[in-house]
């Protein structure tokens, strides 16, 4: 009897854990949402998988000012207005209509019916309001561009009502960028100690885009997944971002078929990215700059003096720098308006490789034995080579550069707070102004990651870039903003590198993705297919 009853027990306990295990196969895994086994990121024509080089910060819209997290949240959000193509043109997004009044000052938006957030909440004029308040009060970056809205309304549930302290011809042009972006009022939900879900919103979304975060393994991959709730349908159901930071296993990824799209192949390899039949090659002009940030007032001491500052411009083979780095990919910049956008001045001074000068003034400004720390991330692939080019530069005229290499996310906290005395950086407008220039790099109200990461004060071109901001006439502002770009260029707190030629090497199945020079990393899954 004891015998029969061990053997009945086996066999519940049998078919107990048969039973657990098919449970288990059902489960979801940590961290995220469905089922997540890596090998279908490379297959099927519903996955699409980009390779890009290093983790990202935080995503939320209200804080970062960096493309490389926008390319996470702009498909996840939408905005009142979006980007036309691959024009600096806008069309309607959630906003059916606007109107303007004469004076400029109010912006009146009539709302597209039927645009719900992932959660299935609508999407209405009050989530508008406060989203832009949320942004506003917050208060970092992002909302810089957005100090001159004086007043929010929500006058029914498809009207919303902006408005200005004054005239502010870029408005609707800063809409379509990615902080214009619209995030659930829910949001409030996740506060914590007063951060307005900032902490929550750094690894999740929470928008009306065709895409939601689904899930992030850190070092990994992050995993957007179709918004169900989308007025658009992608053809896309989930959308890898992996993380491979090899540029060489980028590359034979690529041709193996196991990536889509590859971020992170430097110039040097582009010749071997022709050479792979199932691969093609977009290049394009972009607006998309590099350039040292000189911080001239927290850095070392000798920065404030504009002479050493000169020095460092004039130290720099930019000829063979540009050949070294983007293999002739490029082209030096003549100011900091880049060529292609309204505003540039080809008379502008450029500097020029000049050992003997910079040599001269360093000796009239009276430093000697001179040490700076360049600071630069992971994030871009060939940023090794260009700190390795500006310290073997310098190092020619007597400076002595050590080279200081970070993660990304710590190089982004010690921008912000002026931690460094050289650093690599690049830029890319978000909108067809010249004020996506001037007005982030060079107002003294914009320090740190809001654009002016080389804390330059001066205050007659403060006064120049803020009047320049609120005139109509384009010939006018021209004017300003080229007054003001011949002061900075002689201020030099930036050494303006050169203007980069667009490179994005993707399969040949991989169709549909169009190139905006405001957009800058940034791609238009919603239209994307294979």
């Amino acid at each position: 009897m004891k015998k029969k009853m061990s053997i009945l027990l086996i066999a519940v306990l049998i078919v107990a854990l048969l039973s657990a295990c098919v449970k288990n196969s059902n489960a979801k895994p940590s961290g995220g949402e469905g089922s997540d086994s890596h090998s279908e990121a490379a297959s099927g024509k519903d996955v699409l998988t980009i390779a890009t080089t290093a983790e990202q910060g935080t995503i939320d819209p209200a804080v970062t000012m960096d493309n490389s997290a926008w390319k996470l949240t702009y498909p996840a959000y939408e905005r009142l207005v979006e980007y036309d193509g691959g024009s600096t043109k806008v069309k309607p997004g959630l906003a059916k209509e606007w109107k303007v009044s004469k004076d400029g000052k109010t912006w009146t938006f009539n709302l597209n019916e039927g645009h719900k957030f992932a959660d299935g909440t609508a999407v209405d004029a009050d989530a508008v309001k406060k989203s832009f308040e949320r942004l506003k009060k917050i208060g970092k970056g992002p909302s810089e561009v957005f100090s001159v809205i004086s007043n929010i309304k929500a006058e029914n549930p498809t009207t919303v009502v902006f408005t200005l302290k004054e005239n502010f011809p870029p408005f609707i042009s800063t809409l379509a960028a990615n902080y214009g972006s619209i995030v659930n009022p829910k949001v409030m939900d996740h506060e914590e100690n007063g951060d307005m879900g900032q902490n929550y919103l750094a690894t999740a979304t929470m928008g009306s885009g065709p895409y939601k975060l689904a899930k992030w393994k850190k070092g990994e991959y992050v995993r957007l997944d179709q918004n169900k709730y989308a007025s658009k349908k992608p053809s896309f159901k989930k959308v890898y971002f992996k993380i491979v930071a090899d540029p060489s296993a980028q590359r034979l990824q690529l041709e193996k078929g196991e990536i889509d799209i590859a971020e992170g192949i430097p110039v040097d390899q582009i010749n071997a990215v022709k050479k792979i039949e199932n691969a093609k090659l977009l290049q394009e002009p972009s607006l998309l700059v590099e350039y040292v940030y000189v911080n001239s007032t927290k850095g070392n001491e000798a920065l404030k003096n504009k002479k050493v500052r000169q020095a460092l411009s004039y130290a720099v083979d930019y000829d063979k720098l540009i050949d070294a780095v983007q293999q002739g990919y490029g082209t030096q910049m003549r100011g900091p308006i880049p060529k292609g956008l309204w505003g540039h001045d080809d008379q502008a001074k450029q500097y020029t490789y000049d050992k003997d000068k910079a040599k001269a003034l360093l000796k009239e400004a009276g430093v000697s034995n001179l040490s700076l720390d360049l600071l630069y991330s992971d994030n871009k692939t060939w940023w090794e080579t260009e700190a390795l080019t500006i310290q073997s530069n310098l190092k020619d005229i007597g400076v002595k550069v050590n080279l200081k290499k970070v993660a990304y996310a710590t190089s982004r906290e010690m921008m912000d707070k002026g931690e460094f005395d050289l650093a690599l950086g690049m830029w890319s407008p978000d909108f067809g102004d010249p004020y996506a220039f001037m007005n982030y790099w060079y107002d003294s109200k914009n320090f740190g990651l809001a654009g002016n990461r080389a804390f330059y004060k001066n205050d007659a071109v403060d006064q120049k870039l803020r009047k320049a901001a609120t005139l109509n006439d384009a010939k006018q502002r021209e004017k300003l903003y080229q007054e003001a770009q011949d002061t900075v260029i002689d201020d030099a707190p930036y050494i303006l590198l050169y203007q980069k030629d667009f490179l994005m090497p993707m399969s040949k199945d991989v169709k549909g993705f169009v190139y905006n020079p405001m957009l800058e990393s940034m791609y238009n899954l919603a239209d994307m297919s294979k």
